[in-house]
């Protein structure tokens, strides 16, 4: 359980953050007075910094450690790893490793046969994604959704709509992206759809009007606040893809692999989309991600002759490899999938009890163990920035929340699966004390 022996950010975060202010990037950390705690030691759903204050991690530290940080058997299946492999030759003389875990994601994926490029982030896979619509397809064009975050890199963030993220890099990102609005009630649903037909058949990217070749969509969307999407509107979404010869991507990175209380946010929406991409979770803690396809949809891509036209260096690294294999293995004989459920519901409801009748919160909502809780005003408009104090707030108590919506008004938990009673009695008594102190009285 967590324990404070100093003030968070301690002495010696604050030192690490001088020292790190001199040698990194400006644009990459956060620093203020209050942020950030430098960690030193992760097991389970707890966190220690370099102070010693050990901290509830209710961020699973991006939704990485859903089976929880350090898990013994994926800890011995990278130990035993590094003692054989550390490192191969991913497409020229592959690890065997890499086949094992090719052969456990198709068993997993919903195709009759899988096609699968491995990468390293989740942006990457969004990249290989987006190159096999346009070689299946030929058409470039892309639609995405307002609120949608898919990377950083050049062809993710085309599709990414965060336009503060895009604008100094406008010149160099993809301009054949439109984004439809992410419906999340029923009638906002029927306009969403009209908008994606006109652009299916118009093109996507205003006056340069780009054929379309792909439609990505989080299932859910997480960075922009854990938004869920109306009832059936994915279903139908893929009715139209399927209809006009379009690919539809679904980027299951963050929601994927029991995240959400199934293994693919799909299956419970009965859609069977053309590309699944994957990560966060799948490495077990290191990185891993994946684009996945049905084999008629991948062989789009030509066959080698010597120059993959698509790799990476660390394409298929033996020691993510192992921890993939090992973390699929924990989520099914420790039932991660059904504890995620399970937790989540429990988690929502007695948030949803405990801040009923707190002025500016809204309806907690959420699905397994990805939970957005939105602060708004007494206006009716978003609490800009209220998750990031909310944040502040509840590190001073020792528990790990993170901000998210685009003006930082939702407090987002992404914790692990793992987590007991206790913790989740602690998690929950400590975001309700500090949204009570953060919002306005």
């Amino acid at each position: 359980m967590p324990s404070l022996v100093a003030s968070p950010p301690g002495p010696q975060s604050r030192a690490l953050a001088e020292r790190l202010r001199s040698v990194e990037s400006r644009n990459l950390t956060y620093f203020s007075e209050d942020f950030p705690v430098f960690w030193e030691e992760a097991k389970g759903a707890n966190v220690r910094d370099v102070d010693g204050n050990v901290y509830l991690d209710f961020t699973g530290a991006f939704g990485v450690s859903f089976a929880g940080h350090a898990h013994p058997r994926i800890q011995r299946a990278l130990v035993a790893q590094s003692e054989r492999l550390v490192h191969g030759m991913g497409d020229v003389h592959p690890p065997a490793i890499k086949v094992e875990l090719l052969e456990r994601l198709a068993a997993l994926a919903p195709w009759e046969e899988t096609r699968t490029v491995l990468a390293s982030t989740g942006s990457e896979a969004i990249e290989a994604a987006l190159k096999t619509a346009q070689l299946h397809t030929g058409r470039s064009g892309i639609i995405a959704f307002e609120g949608s975050y898919h990377g950083l890199t050049l062809g993710s963030l085309a599709a990414t709509h965060r336009a503060d993220f895009k604008e100094p890099f406008r010149a160099r990102v993809h301009q054949g992206v439109s984004f439809a609005p992410f419906p999340q009630t029923e009638e906002e649903a029927e306009a969403a759809l009209e908008d994606v037909e006109r652009l299916l058949s118009e093109g996507a990217g205003g006056p340069l009007q780009q054929a379309v070749g792909a439609v990505v969509v989080e299932p859910i969307q997480g960075r922009a606040g854990v938004r869920l999407p109306a009832p059936g509107f994915l279903a139908a979404l893929a009715e139209r893809t399927r209809a006009a010869g379009v690919l539809l991507i679904f980027d299951e990175i963050f929601t994927g692999l029991g995240r959400t209380g199934v293994v693919f946010e799909q299956e419970r929406e009965g859609v069977l989309p053309d590309l699944v991409c994957l990560g966060k979770a799948l490495g077990g803690g290191l990185p891993l991600s994946a684009c996945l396809g049905s084999c008629e949809v991948m062989d789009a891509w030509p066959k080698s002759q010597g120059e993959a036209i698509h790799t990476s260096t660390f394409l298929g690294h033996p020691l993510s490899c192992a921890t993939a294999l090992a973390f699929l293995d924990v989520m099914e004989t420790e039932g991660l999938v059904r504890r995620s459920l399970e937790s989540g519901r429990r988690i929502v409801s007695r948030l949803g009890e405990a801040l009923s009748g707190v002025g500016g919160v809204r309806p907690v909502r959420g699905r397994g163990l990805l939970i957005g809780i939105e602060l708004g005003t007494e206006a009716g408009g978003p609490a800009a920035g209220g998750g990031v104090r909310v944040a502040e707030n509840a590190l001073k108590k020792g528990l790990l929340v993170l901000p998210a919506g685009g003006q930082g008004e939702v407090v987002e938990l992404a914790p692990p699966a793992v987590l007991r009673d206790a913790q989740v009695d602690f998690g929950i008594t400590c975001l309700v004390d500090s949204i009570r102190e953060t919002l306005p009285r």
